[in-house]
């Protein structure tokens, strides 16, 4: 399809980037039911590896197997798909080119009980080449004690990766001794997170939904001082989507822990209200029955089409 104006207004925020990862921003924005918008909706299944087979796929035992999922984001009119190295591998030559593959390139597990936080290294950029995918994706963990070792890496990949022409998409959450439990989804430190993430040249970001609490008693001072509002949640996000850039990154939001399908729909048009590019939404769409998941995601396209 033809570009449109907001798609050209976009890529022009990427000005440093070369015409190859352009084309592959330009390819995740120009697939699936949000074509042309500049919205996002994209499947992540990550959660096999993150947080066990059982935890992730015995509520709809059809998750798995890996071609469930980039199915059902193919037919659910995604953007694109998102996964570790062995899911990507194992659909990779079957559906070549039906929709663009996200190769997530860092992974953990909840085998082991830490207090810092931080993923291993698990795909490579020539992974990504290898398998046709139109983008990287890596998780951040600021506060963790380990931080700075996993900016250093993503520092390392984000540079090979734009030297191939892929885009990368950062998931950055926000844990570690040096946050609150509630602080993982304040909003001050969900939008430090997407501040970081746009530092570090991502070029789509990925947060939790900001919780209306401010972890860090400096910034506090400053909420208060300028009256930056946070009672709604499309307030949270206008300022989180503000901290990158001032809008001009590519900021969406994922779709957390499971809940009911009322409540999911309407965070989703606080979140499109407050000017969120998108979602990225796994577990609340995968582990529902097929038919429910087809409908859930189709609504979720809808609100973010008439944002």
């Amino acid at each position: 399809m033809a570009a449109t104006d907001r798609v050209k207004e976009i890529l022009s925020w990427y000005g440093s980037d070369n015409p190859g990862t352009k084309a592959n921003l330009y390819r995740l924005m120009n697939t699936g039911a949000l074509a042309g918008t500049g919205k996002f909706v994209i499947l992540p299944v990550d959660q096999g590896f993150e947080h066990g087979p059982a935890r992730s796929f015995q509520p709809n035992p059809e998750g798995y197997d890996p071609e469930y999922h980039v199915q059902l984001a193919i037919d659910s009119a995604c953007n694109a798909y998102a996964a570790p190295l062995g899911f990507i591998e194992a659909v990779a030559d079957k559906y070549a080119g039906r929709i663009p593959f996200i190769l997530k390139a860092n992974n953990s597990d909840t085998l082991a009980k830490v207090d810092q936080p931080c993923s291993a290294v698990t795909a490579s950029v020539e992974d990504a080449l290898r398998l046709g995918c139109s983008a990287i994706g890596f998780t951040i963990y600021p506060g963790s004690g380990y931080r700075n070792t996993m900016y250093e890496q993503i520092r390392e990949l984000i540079l090979e990766a734009k030297s191939v022409g892929l885009p990368t998409v950062l998931w950055a959450y926000p844990r570690g001794a040096g946050i609150s439990k509630d602080g993982e989804t304040a909003v001050d430190i969900a939008a430090y997170a997407a501040q970081i993430s746009a530092q570090l040249g991502a070029h789509i970001i990925k947060i939790k939904p900001p919780k209306d609490f401010i972890e860090q008693a400096e910034t506090k001072k400053v909420f208060e001082k300028y009256s930056i509002p946070t009672k709604t949640m499309a307030e949270r996000v206008r300022h989180c989507v503000q901290s990158a850039f001032n809008g001009k990154r590519i900021v969406i939001f994922s779709g957390g822990e499971s809940k009911g399908t009322e409540d999911l729909l309407a965070e989703v048009k606080e979140l499109a209200a407050g000017g969120a590019f998108g979602s990225i939404m796994g577990r609340n769409a995968f582990q529902r029955p097929r038919p429910e998941a087809l409908k859930l995601l189709g609504d979720v396209i809808q609100i973010f089409k008439n944002s």
